[in-house]
């Protein structure tokens, strides 16, 4: 009678760990799918809002239907896409002039990146107006001018376009927490001391850091350094998981800032295919001398080496 009991026992202790075990997993599923619900609604938000900035960035070119084909087909079969980022300085009843001007080709074959700024006093031919500095490109013809010289100048096609309002830098960095770079050098520029080596910098700061070239001994050079650098850790502190939770106002940032003639499908297969090729950056100059011609500086850049600079372009799209 005992022994019996005591089975009844056992068997009634069973019965409650399964049932507490079946009620307890039922809670788990409720609240993982409550979570679930509210990831799935997060990110259809955050699909929506993507969305609406790429529609309010697109800003086509009269240029893109006639590389239409020759970008499609690039994208498809995964061959080199060459981008050209604008930093425009905008003024009041005023187009402002291109002040940065980074030429970026991506191979996603090799997963080379080759980056290259062009010096905004860069003395070139600009279609239908004739020889002057490159950043008067734009002034002249806004962005559609701009891609039209640099194709010309080094002699390759300019698949897609970004033109960003460089006061809208100091959003950006600040939407994402700010940047940190490595500075070469302490030097102060407008109102802000930088020291050398591992600095972290707000909006403004990384603006005024990146237009510096006065103090700097590499001019035009140096300035450029450091705005690839500046863009580098944007892009590196955009993508990273503590800016997840920010993606909101970087995407109004961006939508208010940012005009491109990259469009949602372009952007998704440049994501998935050529994401990769930053993993491995090459920086090039273009090498030139400071000359007066009229009492106006220029920088004089040779035949030898645009054509330098044009074989190292071709041999990276074709490698």
């Amino acid at each position: 009678s005992n022994e019996r009991k005591m089975t009844m026992d056992s068997i009634t202790r069973k019965e409650i760990r399964k049932k507490k075990k079946r009620k307890g997993l039922k809670i788990f599923l409720i609240v993982f799918g409550a979570l679930l619900l509210l990831l799935g609604g997060y990110l259809f938000y955050i699909y929506d809002k993507l969305t609406d900035t790429v529609d309010a960035m697109y800003t086509p070119l009269d240029s893109d239907l006639e590389k239409k084909e020759e970008i499609d087909d690039r994208l498809s079969n995964k061959e080199t896409i060459n981008v050209l980022l604008l930093g425009v300085d905008e003024r009041p009843g005023d187009r402002g002039r291109s002040d940065t001007m980074i030429f970026m080709s991506l191979n996603p074959n090799t997963n080379k990146m080759l980056m290259l700024s062009i010096p905004r006093d860069t003395y070139v031919d600009i279609p239908g107006r004739g020889l002057d500095k490159i950043n008067h490109a734009y002034a002249f013809g806004g962005s559609e001018l701009s891609v039209q010289t640099v194709e010309q100048f080094l002699d390759t096609t300019i698949h897609f376009y970004g033109r960003v309002n460089m006061e809208g830098l100091i959003s950006g960095v600040d939407a994402i927490g700010g940047v940190t770079v490595n500075n070469p050098m302490e030097f102060s520029h407008g109102g802000h001391t930088f020291k050398e080596g591992q600095i972290t910098l707000n909006g403004e700061q990384a603006l005024i850091y990146s237009r510096m070239r006065k103090n700097d001994p590499r001019g035009d050079l140096g300035r450029n350094t450091r705005q690839q650098e500046i863009i580098d850790a944007m892009i590196d502190e955009a993508v990273s998981f503590d800016s997840f939770t920010r993606l909101t106002n970087i995407l109004d940032v961006v939508g208010t800032n940012v005009q491109t003639n990259i469009q949602t499908p372009e952007i998704r297969a440049m994501f998935f295919d050529y994401r990769g090729t930053r993993s491995n950056t090459i920086r090039e100059e273009i090498n030139g001398t400071g000359q007066y011609i009229d009492r106006i500086w220029y920088y004089i850049v040779s035949d030898e080496e645009v054509n330098r600079i044009r074989t190292l372009i071709k041999d990276h799209m074709n490698e």
